[in-house]
């Protein structure tokens, strides 16, 4: 983990936060919301018969998670995994080279194609560009028992990208959740244009890199 990450606490809260900056974060979210869903509208036919010829069953994925102060919503996916990737309900973390994964669910998540139906949650109100992704509520718990700090991420809004997952990525364990928790942490007490703007770049890195899970 890179030096000089450790949260601050009290951390900044969001009505604390210049105007100015609040209205970036809307001008922003609603641009690239708005972006993001005609790209959706176009590449919606071909990924919407490669998924299904892949792996007969729906094209989208949803799941409830917690959001903002501990809101709930279903957050909207491509799918990428077969149908029968959760026996029994049962939630299971994703893993480096999940069997469950189908082959174009590779390809997408690659690309992070499979998050492109998250902007309806963006201009719904429910996500932000920015901000720590958002949990299933059995892991939240879970993660907030291991460490109460795990909550402050409700401070804001859970975001398509972020601090933590251009630094660490994806998750598959507990334990990687917790180490990704002082990014998000950090970014929630110290969110500025300069950052946000550095985080969206680091995130185009990511998607030419094909840094996907």
């Amino acid at each position: 983990m890179q030096a000089g990450l450790e949260p601050d606490i009290p951390l900044m809260s969001p009505q604390r936060l210049p105007v100015l900056y609040l209205c970036w974060r809307k001008v922003m979210d609603l641009t690239f919301g708005l972006l993001g869903l005609v790209v959706l509208i176009l590449m919606l036919p071909i990924l919407a018969v490669l998924i299904y010829v892949d792996s007969s069953g729906p094209i989208f994925y949803s799941q409830e998670r917690v959001g903002y102060q501990g809101r709930k919503f279903r957050m909207h996916k491509f799918r990428s995994m077969r149908t029968d990737a959760e026996r029994a309900g049962h939630p299971g973390w994703t893993i480096e080279q999940d069997p469950r994964v189908t082959r174009v669910g590779r390809f997408l998540r690659a690309l992070h194609l499979d998050e492109l139906p998250q902007m309806f949650n963006i201009l719904r109100g429910e996500m932000s560009l920015i901000g720590p992704r958002p949990e299933r509520e059995e892991y939240a718990l879970e993660l907030e028992k291991a460490n109460p700090l795990y909550r402050n991420r409700l401070a804001v809004k859970p975001g398509l990208t972020g601090w933590a997952q251009v630094n660490y990525g994806y998750g598959s364990t507990s334990k990687d959740e917790l180490e990704k928790l002082p990014y998000d942490l950090y970014y929630i007490g110290h969110q500025s244009f300069i950052f946000d703007i550095v985080i969206l770049f680091k995130t185009i890195v990511e998607v030419v890199s094909c840094h996907g899970q």
